[in-house]
């Protein structure tokens, strides 16, 4: 069945396209937006896709108007789609009481718990549906590669992770690595997926490390002034877990830097280039 695209917004941005979408998602049985970004040449030819997963209260939007991740993307060829962070407006009761839970706080799982399970199905629709629709509707190749930032950053880790060889590359800003271990995590992972740790295991970076006999290399961007490393973000359990089990990590400490988008900005052509390297095969 053919996924019927409503495009609620474009414009020309260094020679590409810079557009946003509404459609019915299957997955969270509700309406859903993303943002695509078109370099130029792609009505041509087909070119390889970056997710960008974003973090807690944001949209599709934050990462088009703040990240300037365009440029170096018309530059590689690289097409960026970024979807919603949690489905809007679903009636699930308290979805939009906390910035931390429900609205704009979906996590990256699928939830099992009533009443979010008939909704708050975000793993599914960012590894599975949405890939298809953006086949369906877009020119890509099949290469592909996930990043992202905060909860978003935790979101392509586990994505990377749970799904060896599906991403080319994975790379993560400020991610929450060990969710069943953080005060943002547990209660998220409480409400969603219920009491059972064994559950929440599926969604934690640093237990799929334990767990993956893969060897997807990962890199992590992460500012030392951020107000979040400690109590939310602990880096340093990823970094010791990769350690212990020899697993590729690469984290880049960098001092002066925060949790905002001024951060992001200041490194995402790095990872653009990262990305592109790893899609082309070099």
């Amino acid at each position: 069945m053919t996924t019927q695209l409503e495009c609620l917004d474009e414009h020309r941005c260094f020679g590409g396209r810079q557009l946003r979408y509404r459609h019915r998602s299957e997955s969270v049985d509700g309406d859903m937006t993303f943002s695509i970004f078109l370099p130029p040449g792609n009505e041509d030819t087909a070119m390889p896709v970056l997710w960008w997963l974003s973090g807690l209260t944001c949209t599709d939007q934050n990462f088009v108007q703040k990240a300037g991740a365009q440029r170096k993307a018309a530059e590689l060829g690289l097409i960026i789609v970024c979807p919603d962070t949690s489905p809007r407006d679903a009636g699930v009761p308290g979805e939009d009481d906390r910035y931390d839970l429900g609205s704009g706080a979906g996590f990256y799982v699928d939830a099992t718990q009533d009443p979010w399970s008939e909704h708050y199905r975000m793993y599914d629709y960012v590894t599975r549906e949405l890939p298809s629709v953006i086949r369906e509707h877009f020119n890509v190749a099949q290469a592909q590669s996930i990043s992202g930032h905060s909860m978003g950053g935790h979101g392509a880790l586990v994505c990377a992770l749970k799904n060896p060889g599906k991403y080319a590359s994975v790379s993560a800003f400020s991610p929450i690595v060990n969710p069943t271990e953080c005060q943002w995590g547990v209660d998220a992972f409480q409400t969603y997926l219920g009491e059972d740790r064994a559950s929440w295991s599926e969604y934690d970076a640093c237990e799929l490390v334990r767990k993956n006999t893969a060897r997807q290399p990962l890199l992590v961007e992460q500012g030392e002034a951020d107000n979040f490393l400690d109590e939310q973000l602990k880096p340093d359990r990823l970094e010791a877990v990769c350690q212990e089990l020899d697993h590729p990590l690469t984290l880049n400490m960098r001092p002066g830097y925060d949790h905002s988008y001024f951060f992001i900005a200041s490194f995402i052509d790095e990872h653009l280039d990262y990305h592109a390297r790893h899609l082309s095969g070099a």
